[in-house]
Formats: C-alpha cells, sequence, structure tokens
C-alpha cells in the first residue's frame, strides 16, 4: 500500500471500552449518559418535556393549531419543529437568531420534523399543526437527538391530551422513534458524545430508530479520512442499542 492510499483511509476502529472514568460519569465507550425525561414540564402547551442527557438539559413542547400549511391534504394534519439555543446556553453567549435562521438551525429543524412526522400518523389527526419547539437550556453535546426523543414524547402527550378531550378516537402513533449521537474517537467507536468528545471526533453521527431497531435517519460526517464499511456497521450497532436504553426511559416516562 502506498503512502498516500495510507493517509486517505481511515483505519477500522477498535471498539473496545475506554479505560475507567476517562469519559464523563466513568462510563464505557457503549454507555449513554444519565438520562432523565420530565413530562409535563411547561402548563400551557399540549405536551412539554424537559429532557436531560448528562450536562444537555432542552425543553421541548408540543403546541396544537386548529390549522394546516396549504400543500397539506384535506382531512391531514401537519408537524413542524423549531429549535433554538437560548443565548447562555453554551459557554459563550450565542447571539439570538432574530431576524434570519442559521443554515445550522434549518438543518436541525428538519431533521427534528422529519423524524417526527414518521412516528405519526397524520391522517388521523384531523386538520390541526403539532409545532415542536425544542429549546437549548444547556448544550453539552447532542442536543439535536435530545430534541428528537424529547419532540416523541411531547407528541405523544398532545395527541394523549387530544384524546382525553374527546377529539381524537385514538392516539395515532405509529412508532415510538429516539434518538442519539454517536462518534469515532482516538479510533474507538464511542456513544453519546459530550461537547468535548464530539470536538475530538474523527467521525460523527446522529442516528434516529424507531423501537423495532428500523432507521429513520442516519447522518454520518467524516472529518478527516474516509469510513470504513466495517467501522459504520459497529456504529449502527453500537447506535441501536443506545437508542434501545433510551426507549426504556421513553416507556418509563410514559407510564409515570
Amino acid at each position: 500500500m502506498t503512502e498516500a492510499t495510507q493517509a486517505e483511509t481511515a483505519p477500522a476502529a477498535d471498539n473496545k471500552q475506554a479505560p475507567q472514568n476517562s469519559r464523563s460519569y466513568g462510563r464505557g465507550n457503549q454507555d449513554c449518559r444519565p438520562i432523565t425525561i420530565t413530562r409535563h414540564y411547561s402548563r400551557y402547551a399540549h405536551g412539554s418535556v424537559l429532557v436531560e442527557v448528562g450536562e444537555t438539559k432542552v425543553l421541548v413542547t408540543c403546541s396544537v393549531e386548529d390549522r394546516t400549511p396549504r400543500h397539506v391534504k384535506e382531512d391531514c394534519g401537519w408537524l413542524t419543529a423549531e429549535y433554538s439555543m437560548l443565548p447562555g446556553s453554551t459557554h459563550t453567549r450565542n447571539q439570538r437568531e432574530r431576524f434570519r435562521v442559521g443554515g445550522r438551525t434549518m438543518e436541525i429543524q428538519r431533521l427534528i420534523g422529519r423524524s417526527l412526522r414518521t412516528a405519526v400518523d397524520l391522517t388521523l389527526t384531523g386538520e390541526r399543526t403539532f409545532t415542536i419547539d425544542a429549546d437549548v437550556i444547556q448544550a453539552d453535546g447532542g442536543t439535536r437527538t435530545a430534541s428528537i426523543t424529547g419532540g416523541y414524547v411531547a407528541v405523544f402527550d398532545a395527541l394523549a391530551k387530544l384524546k382525553e378531550a374527546g377529539e381524537l378516537e385514538l392516539i395515532p402513533i405509529k412508532f415510538p422513534i429516539a434518538a442519539i449521537s454517536l462518534g469515532v474517537v482516538n479510533g474507538q467507536v464511542m456513544l453519546d458524545l459530550d461537547y468535548e468528545e464530539d470536538s475530538a471526533a474523527d467521525v460523527d453521527a446522529n442516528l434516529v430508530m424507531n423501537n423495532q431497531g428500523q432507521v429513520i435517519e442516519f447522518q454520518t460526517t467524516s472529518e478527516n479520512a474516509p469510513l470504513d464499511r466495517a467501522t459504520l456497521d459497529t456504529m449502527l450497532d453500537v447506535g441501536r442499542a443506545g437508542v434501545n436504553t433510551l426507549m426504556q426511559h421513553i416507556q418509563t416516562a410514559l407510564t409515570d
């Protein structure tokens, strides 16, 4: 193999567990950070959740309006999402996006909306718009994936409230979904990256799955070199295990 080829080909990731305490919370490579899902966090929204993943905290609400955009078919609903980071959510103050939404924000909003639309049967909601608002209170990596996980719980509660009020015959959820971040750091596949790990990652990814292990979205970016197939497969396996952990937390939260 030539020197050039060696430089351009990413080595297969070594997925051994990281030494104890080398990651936050003393976790191994395949472990999630501590997860807390607090429902009914806001009084006025139809559904509201505070999601805490390690030091990342996101408030997600779901508001319902009895109208839909023009492009939506008659008798069908729509779901959309907005995402923002509070100015004090990061180490240095973020400027509010008052007049124009930035490219990163738009990308995240679309990801949240796309993901959650797969989970809801919008042909059974009537002509209603469900708006997910994800506001990052504190950011330490994985804010978009936490927004999706929290968004699922928020929209579930909003639909349940409509059913309890007699406005829906059933809760039109197709399946639960959750999302998690992962990446390759120092040649090792790691689950649920915090900010420091994400900044050092050679590969970072966001995985959205349902409770059947089916992929809804898998975004992967290689920073320095191409990603080999073996590492990609490992990332999917590790990510699925992480989503399963999140599903357990969702189930527990929804039965409280």
